[in-house]
């Protein structure tokens, strides 16, 4: 691994619970952390660098957990020399940059894959299950208003993430990305998106509030209602970091700050829990771990892979169409 901070350490702890995984060593410049390392994982090999940490021998897999500004110039000397390489979201820091190191990971015969997290929390694994049960019918509008109330005042994100002060884009950049992919994996690719953006917070650079409305071609509208000086009703305001409503032609599905899944019957008024598995461990429902178990079966067994580096691009260039569109001020075509 080459980053050990704040959540690194959810990586670090999801990569030492999977039985097919030896997680040898970790990265990272600051002594500070390194230091937080050798206390909390005696076990590993800690380096400033990953120049250093590869004297230890050569992983299968190297997992990246930096800020965007040091991705690229990180990868590029290491592909065709490690098979497999996870790289955080925020993916580079445009478009471009991405798809120069998505061709040259193609190139040079590394498989590239972003850590896209967020469509592993279980509870969009279980509403994902009953649209394709047939639960909701045909899905209508959904809507997740983003409330984690993380977001006020001069100290917000400092003890966690003090880089987010400085990000000049940083609400769809940074957070919003998860769920223009949560919308594709439950409805597939959209074909619109508009977007109203500002700040709310003004000691930060970037936009930290907005509306997102992307539309999909069967005339499905899906809406991500975010403000992060704003909270929701949880105990964990970072579990599911805001509420869900799915409203479909046989069922309105509803996803609490609880991670409590219900749906409701069109013409009633009481609600039916929706039972699964909800591990509430480390971050948002224990996804972390997820999704790296879901890139070992794909390596081990070759199940499919949902977060190729080549399929992510479209995020980022919905992304973009939404900064566009709150530019212009129009709805923009996908």
């Amino acid at each position: 691994m080459v980053g050990g901070g704040y959540f690194g350490r959810f990586h670090i702890n999801a990569w030492r619970r999977i039985e097919d995984v030896d997680l040898v060593g970790v990265a990272d410049l600051s002594e500070t952390c390194r230091s937080e390392l050798a206390t909390l994982y005696p076990e590993l090999v800690l380096q400033p660098d990953i120049g250093s940490l590869l004297t230890a021998g050569s992983p299968d897999i190297l997992d990246v957990a930096v800020p965007p500004a040091h991705q690229a110039d990180l990868i590029r000397p290491l592909l065709g020399k490690i098979p497999t390489i996870i790289c955080q979201k925020p993916f580079c820091r445009t478009l471009a940059e991405a798809e120069d190191l998505v061709n040259a990971a193609d190139q040079a015969g590394t498989t590239l894959i972003v850590h896209e997290n967020f469509r592993f929390m279980p509870w969009y694994r279980a509403i994902r299950d009953e649209i394709d049960n047939g639960r909701s019918g045909a899905v209508r509008q959904a809507c997740f208003r983003l409330r984690p109330g993380d977001g006020r005042g001069v100290e917000a994100y400092l003890l966690r993430q003090p880089y987010f002060h400085k990000m000049e884009r940083f609400l769809v950049h940074e957070t919003g990305i998860h769920w223009i992919d949560v919308f594709r994996y439950l409805f597939g690719e959209p074909q619109t998106i508009y977007a109203d953006l500002w700040r709310a917070n003004p000691t930060i650079k970037g936009e930290d509030a907005g509306l997102l409305i992307l539309t999909w071609p069967n005339g499905l509208r899906a809406t991500l209602d975010a403000n992060r000086t704003l909270d929701h009703a949880a105990e964990n305001h970072r579990l599911t970091m805001g509420e869900f409503i799915l409203e479909g032609d046989d069922a309105t599905i509803t996803l609490d700050g609880y991670g409590n899944l219900a749906y409701r019957l069109p013409g009633t008024t009481n609600s039916v829990k929706i039972p699964y598995h909800l591990e509430d461990r480390d971050f948002g429902g224990d996804c972390v771990f997820g999704f790296q178990q879901h890139v070992i079966s794909h390596l081990l067994n070759g199940t499919p892979l949902e977060t190729h580096a080549k399929d992510y691009l479209q995020n980022i260039r919905i992304e973009e169409a939404a900064y566009r569109s709150a530019e212009e001020r129009h709805k923009i075509d996908l």
